[in-house]
């Protein structure tokens, strides 16, 4: 039975698991820098990859990936739901809570990274029959643009297909998992927002320059 203690626990737990924060720990003891203050100045992966190195980079990634697919199992064995279990409130509510942990993580003053792998490794995990469509895209947007940030970015885009397809029969809830992740992708957007600004002055305005790179160490 759901309550407003049990919501309140699912939030905090999404939330302190999202607030983890991978990618500032792993500038810090590699190099002794604030991941978000060169660069892209975001707390992600891929900034990790160019300012850092390529195996920390790996690391974060599976730690931004796993923190929030954490939250939801030890939300789930806590309240005796199945580990691998229908789409609910409590596992919205954690999952959203873990995304805003990353974006606004209790431990660096509310000044995160922008929740992109955290959101998709929580989407993979209720949705795990996306999987091979992430891949084609994800490889095919790589090799023609060299841009990591882009060519993951759209994967969000293939979320709410998979949910309408393929998972709209599972949940007695059809478009429940739909909006859900609608509105993942629609809030991560808005995050890229400032970021697509500034490198779209450094480009000239040139939209196609921001979107294609020249190589895959090619940057704003």
């Amino acid at each position: 039975m759901i309550n407003a203690i049990n919501i309140v626990i699912a939030i905090v737990i999404g939330y302190l698991f999202g607030s983890f924060p991978s990618a500032y720990l792993a500038g810090r003891l590699r190099k002794g820098i604030d991941i978000r203050q060169v660069g892209s100045r975001n707390m992600g992966a891929v900034n990790v990859y160019y300012e850092v190195g390529l195996m920390e980079a790996i690391l974060v990634t599976l730690a931004d990936v796993g923190k929030g697919i954490v939250a939801i199992l030890l939300m789930r064995r806590l309240f005796g739901i199945p580990l691998v279990s229908s789409f609910d409130l409590l596992t919205g509510l954690t999952s959203a809570a873990a995304v805003l942990g990353h974006v606004f993580p209790v431990f660096l003053g509310f000044r995160g990274g922008k929740g992109g792998a955290t959101a998709i490794g929580i989407l993979i995990f209720l949705m795990p029959k996306a999987v091979p469509f992430l891949v084609i895209v994800f490889a095919i947007a790589l090799l023609i643009t060299r841009n990591p940030t882009f060519s993951y970015s759209l994967l969000l885009i293939v979320f709410p297909f998979v949910a309408g397809f393929i998972y709209r029969d599972r949940y007695g809830q059809p478009l429940a998992l739909v909006f859900f992740s609608i509105g993942l992708g629609v809030f991560l957007g808005l995050q890229y927002i400032p970021r697509l600004k500034e490198m779209h002055g450094k480009a000239g305005g040139d939209w196609r320059r921001v979107i294609r790179r020249r190589s895959f160490k090619d940057r704003f």
